[in-house]
C-alpha cells in the first residue's frame, strides 16, 4: 500500500473505488468512517464515491486504504 501524508488545516478529495459488496454502503455510513479517522466537514456524494474533508489534526501519516484509488489536496 501507499502511504500518503495529511496536513494540519488541508482540505483534500479523496475518489473510492469499492468492490460489489462494498457498494452497498451509503454515502452518509463512508462519511462517517472518514470522521471516524479523524477527518472534519466531510461531504460524499455521487455513485463513485467522492469524498471531500478537511485534516484538522496534527500532520499525520498512514497507508492509503486500497479502495481510495485517487487522494489529492485541494485549495478551496
Amino acid at each position: 500500500m501507499s502511504m500518503y501524508t495529511v496536513h494540519q488545516g488541508k482540505h483534500y478529495r479523496a475518489i473510492f473505488a469499492l468492490n460489489w459488496a462494498e457498494q452497498i454502503a451509503s454515502n452518509d455510513l463512508i462519511a462517517q468512517r472518514l470522521r471516524d479517522a479523524g477527518f472534519s466537514e466531510v461531504r460524499v456524494q455521487g455513485h463513485t464515491r467522492e469524498a471531500t474533508a478537511i485534516w484538522p489534526r496534527k500532520d499525520t501519516t498512514a497507508q492509503i486504504p486500497p479502495q481510495i484509488i485517487s487522494i489529492q489536496e485541494i485549495e478551496v
